[in-house]
C-alpha cells in the first residue's frame, strides 16, 4: 500500500497537478482582493479556496503516511507542512475581526517555491548567503555612518531637513543609494549651496551602490551557481545509481534464467 502511494504521490503528473492547483489557488485569493469580483464571485472562489486546501491536507496527509518520521527530516517538507496547517486557521466567525488570519492565506503561493527546482535553489542560496550578507551589509553600515557623520557635519545647517541629525542624514543617505529622485530632489539644492558637495555624493554612490551592493549580488549569485552545480552532481550520481541498481537487477534475472535453463536441458536429458 506504502509503494503504491509512494508511486503516486511522487509521480509527475501528481505533482504537475498539484502545482497547477498552487497557482490557481494563488490566482483566487488575488481576485478575492477585489470587492466586484468578490460581491459577484464569492462563494465560487471561496469553495475554490476551500477545495484547493482539502488538496494540500490530502498529500501532506499521504506523504506523512508515506514517509514516517522521515517526511520532517526534509526542510522543504516542513515549510509546506506550516503553510499547509496554517490553511486551516479558521478567518471566519467570531475570528473574522482577526485580519492577520486571513492575510495568512496569502502564503499558500509560497508553496510554489517547494515546487519549482529553480526557485528552491536561488531561496536556498539566499539563505546560505547570509553570514557573507551580513558582513557585507555591516560594511555597508560603517559607510553610511561615517557619510552621514559627514554630511551632518558640512550640510545640517543648510539643509536641516536632509542632514539636521545623524538619523535623517542615514535616511537621506538611503534614498541616495536606491538613486530615487537623489539629484533634484537632494544633491542639486545642496549643490547649489555648496558647489563642491558634488564630490560627497558621487563618491557616496559609487561606494555604496556601485560597488558594495554589486558585492552583495555577487556573493548570492556565487551561491546560486555553487547549489545549481552541486545540484547537477547529485542528479547526474542518482542516474549513474539507477542504472547500476537496474543492471545489478538484470543480471539477476539473467542469473535466474540460466538456472531456469539448465534445469529444463536437465529434464529434457532424463
Amino acid at each position: 500500500m506504502k509503494y503504491k502511494l509512494q508511486s503516486f504521490i511522487e509521480n509527475k503528473y501528481t505533482t504537475n497537478f498539484i502545482l497547477a492547483v498552487i497557482i490557481i489557488n494563488s490566482i483566487v485569493l488575488g481576485l478575492l482582493t477585489y470587492p466586484a469580483i468578490t460581491l459577484k464571485y464569492g462563494k465560487l472562489l471561496t469553495d475554490s479556496c476551500t477545495i484547493c486546501v482539502l488538496i494540500f491536507t490530502v498529500e501532506i496527509l499521504i506523504k506523512l503516511y508515506v514517509y514516517g518520521k522521515n517526511f520532517f527530516k526534509d526542510g522543504w517538507n516542513n515549510f509546506d507542512f506550516i503553510l499547509v496547517a496554517m490553511s486551516w486557521i479558521p478567518t471566519g466567525g467570531a475570528f473574522s475581526s482577526f485580519r492577520a488570519f486571513r492575510v495568512l492565506r496569502a502564503l499558500r503561493a509560497l508553496r510554489l517555491i517547494t515546487r519549482l527546482q529553480k526557485l528552491r535553489i536561488i531561496v536556498q542560496a539566499i539563505i546560505e548567503s547570509i553570514p557573507n550578507v551580513g558582513w557585507a551589509s555591516l560594511l555597508l553600515l560603517l559607510i553610511f555612518y561615517i557619510f552621514s557623520i559627514m554630511g551632518t557635519t558640512m550640510f545640517a545647517e543648510a539643509f536641516p531637513e536632509f542632514f539636521g541629525t545623524i538619523g535623517k542624514s542615514m535616511y537621506s543617505l538611503f534614498q541616495i543609494m536606491t538613486l530615487e529622485s537623489w539629484s533634484m530632489g537632494i544633491a542639486r539644492p545642496v549643490i547649489s549651496v555648496f558647489p563642491f558637495a558634488w564630490v560627497y555624493f558621487i563618491s557616496f554612490i559609487l561606494t555604496s551602490s556601485f560597488i558594495v551592493m554589486n558585492v552583495i549580488v555577487g556573493v548570492v549569485v556565487n551561491a546560486i551557481g555553487e547549489l545549481s552545480e552541486q545540484n547537477r552532481k547529485e542528479q547526474e550520481l542518482k542516474k549513474i545509481q539507477n542504472s547500476t541498481n537496474l543492471e545489478i537487477e538484470l543480471n539477476k534475472l539473467k542469473t535466474q534464467i540460466s538456472v531456469v535453463e539448465n534445469l529444463l536441458k536437465t529434464n529434457s536429458i532424463d
